[in-house]
């Protein structure tokens, strides 16, 4: 794979120097301007060599909220910032939002909330100094238990043996498939979509080659619960990739990680090696004569290889630009082949699923009414911001008081973003005009105004109620600036359009140029009534034209802001 070929060469140079690449060029056969292609569309690939500290401080959501933008400022004053000896920039989400604010210098992450600090630090290591880094592996909490680790922390791969020892195979697989469908377990990513439908689908697809494949590139801001998972447990998603192969008749299987989850990708690496010495994965599995290996691919970045298409582009060395569909992965993925993709949570929760009652003690886990468990991330004016494993239908209320400690400094709740910025910003009180009919006939006659503290968090209930759930929640507090907190996101979108879409391209400038007026103070009460009426269209032609979802979703944080914040709004008004 060149993408991993060009990973190889910056590491071992730092950068992708000229030689390296026609020498990649001659090995391979692939022409040089194939190579330039697809290193320039990634941000990740450097052409030149990098200044001696590179210092890049995450600017979005929980980070911003708490001064990263100042950081960045300050850091970019310094004498020695001159593009040679040290650079400092801003960089979209690093996914470690409950440890915010993140300053990353070179491969090593610190959490650092004081600018001066920041300065110290980097200095040292201008110095030739070498501080420690501040470790996802010294954040990880093992004294607190999650269901979906059925092994507690042994990895025994129980499902793998089941199904390789049943006598009738074809039965074996229709029960693991029919566990999934019992237990409800949906895509824990943010779409879900029913993981069992898409089992069966690549299963029925023709072809004699498939393959698994693992969405572990959560680079939407405010989400780090797969981070943990597989950093802490990350034999379950192996196990569930090994049994994927298996029933379905798979191939290959690919854990998908992004590059910043230097630890995770070292993790998962082991897990593999470990499943192999013990003769579940690779050549020959438990002597069956089947052979299903796994490896780990490690993204090449960008917000953009989330989406699932745009994923698939970059393992087959393009650049990551999503696909117009149909047809679906199932039938039509990895070079062409039918393909299994899911997250990591939703790959996880497979062993307990297919190993405890067929799936219904993972339905029964869940708050009346509803079905399973789930992990969220959850961050911002929050005492105790983390990955936590919850009943789903759990109200955002028990969430905030009972598992993260209430708010910071016992603020209010002044606004909630429940799928990073993708779904915008909502009020405490949100209007029930802006609430689905469906969900608003439910409520009392005579409701003017919902409390988002009472909302259930499930995927189909907050799809009747009109609002997107994701598995990156930011809370804010009474002393967050919603302008400024807006225009943060709708800067990250601009950043993280791939271009393909020309209204998306030059449509999250106009939100920035919007957003920036506003926050500049140009725009009196009839130009910002203009602004939500341009806004509104402008999202209509994205939301039409745009192939993946990104177009979709990057005018919510400017609509939000101006449909549900008009007093946030008022400050910034031209006097």
């Amino acid at each position: 794979m060149i993408v991993q070929e060009l990973h190889r060469i910056q590491n071992i140079h730092g950068f992708l120097p000229d030689d390296e690449l026609r020498s990649l060029s001659d090995r391979t056969g692939t022409p040089l301007y194939r190579l330039e292609e697809v290193s320039s569309f990634f941000p990740h690939f450097l052409r030149e060599p990098p200044p001696q500290v590179e210092v890049t401080v995450c600017r979005d959501m929980t980070c911003h909220l708490r001064g990263s933008d100042q950081i960045i400022e300050k850091l970019q004053a310094l004498p020695e910032c001159d593009g040679k000896r040290m650079s400092a920039n801003g960089v979209s989400c690093l996914g470690r939002c409950d440890r915010a604010p993140v300053t990353r210098i070179g491969h090593h992450n610190y959490m650092i909330p004081s600018a001066t600090d920041v300065i110290e630090l980097v200095q040292q290591v201008l110095a030739g100094g070498h501080p420690p880094a501040d470790t996802d592996e010294a954040y990880n909490d093992l004294s607190t238990t999650w269901d979906i680790d059925i092994y507690d922390l042994k990895p025994e791969f129980h499902a793998v043996r089941r199904y390789i020892e049943a006598e009738d195979r074809d039965a074996e697989r229709d029960r693991i498939i029919g566990a999934l469908e019992t237990a409800n377990l949906l895509g824990m990513g943010g779409a879900g979509g029913r993981a069992y439908k898409k089992w069966r689908d690549v299963y029925n697809a023709v072809g004699t080659e498939k393959y698994v494949v693992v969405n572990g590139d959560e680079s939407e801001p405010g989400t780090f619960k797969d981070r943990e998972l597989l950093l802490r447990t990350p034999y379950l998603t192996l196990e569930a990739v090994i049994l994927a192969g298996l029933v379905l008749s798979g191939t290959r299987g690919y854990i998908y990680i992004r590059h910043e989850f230097e630890e995770q990708i070292d993790a998962c690496n082991r897990a593999i090696k470990q499943a192999e010495e013990m003769g579940y994965c690779g050549e020959d599995i438990l002597g069956s004569g089947i052979d299903f290996p796994v490896e780990v691919f490690a993204s090449p970045g960008g917000y953009i290889c989330g989406e699932q298409t745009a994923l698939i582009e970059a393992m087959e060395d393009k650049r990551a630009e999503p696909r117009n569909r149909p047809p679906e992965l199932q039938t039509n993925g990895l070079w062409d082949k039918p393909t299994l993709l899911n997250n990591v949570e939703t790959m996880a929760w497979v062993p307990s699923i297919v190993l405890k009652d067929n799936g219904q003690w993972f339905a029964d886990k869940a708050k009346p009414g509803y079905k399973g468990k789930r992990f969220f991330s959850i961050s911002g004016d929050l005492e105790k911001p983390g990955p936590y494993e919850v009943p789903i239908g759990i109200t955002l209320g028990e969430m905030i008081n009972d598992y993260c400690g209430g708010m910071k400094d016992g603020q209010e709740l002044k606004a909630f973003a429940a799928s990073g910025p993708s779904g915008g910003f909502l009020p405490r009180m949100l209007p029930v005009e802006y609430l689905g009919k469906r969900f608003a006939d439910t409520l009392p006659e005579g409701t003017t105004h919902f409390d988002i503290l009472d909302w259930q968090l499930d995927i189909g209930l907050s799809r009747q109620m009109g609002l997107m759930m994701g598995a990156g929640m930011v809370v804010y507090g009474e002393n967050a600036d919603m302008v400024e907190q807006a225009l943060a996101c709708l800067k990250f979108y601009r950043a993280e359009s791939c271009g393909k879409c020309v209204p998306c391209r030059i449509g999250s400038q106009k939100l920035v140029d919007l957003g920036s007026r506003i926050h500049a103070k140009e725009f009196d009460s009839g130009a910002v009534d203009l602004t939500k009426d341009l806004v509104e269209e402008l999202a209509e032609v994205m939301e039409i034209t745009a192939i993946c979802g990104l177009g979709t979703v990057a005018p919510n944080p400017l609509r939000t802001l101006l449909r549900h914040f008009p007093e946030e709004v008022e400050k910034y008004k031209k006097k």
